[in-house]
């Protein structure tokens, strides 16, 4: 899908029992990975499912930088 390949996936993580699955929100792209317990599919998945877009120009890379310095400014004024 021209979506994913300007943007990227957006995938969304979840575990069914040992069983990490992944699919992505735009194209429908799934995956899936075995791991050795129930515990651990589920940490991962928790972990990688995160929407970072609440923390973007905090801790954002270089290439961002002008969105830290414009919140920066706005606390200041």
């Amino acid at each position: 899908m021209l979506s994913c390949r300007l943007m990227g996936h957006d995938y969304r993580f979840r575990s069914d029992g040992a069983t990490m699955h992944w699919s992505c929100s735009r194209c429908g792209d799934e995956h899936s990975k075995q791991y050795p317990s129930a515990a651990e599919a589920q940490r991962y998945a928790r972990a990688f499912d995160r929407d970072d877009r609440q923390d973007l120009g905090k801790r954002a890379p270089l290439s961002l930088s002008p969105l830290r310095l414009g919140r920066r400014m706005r606390r200041r004024g």
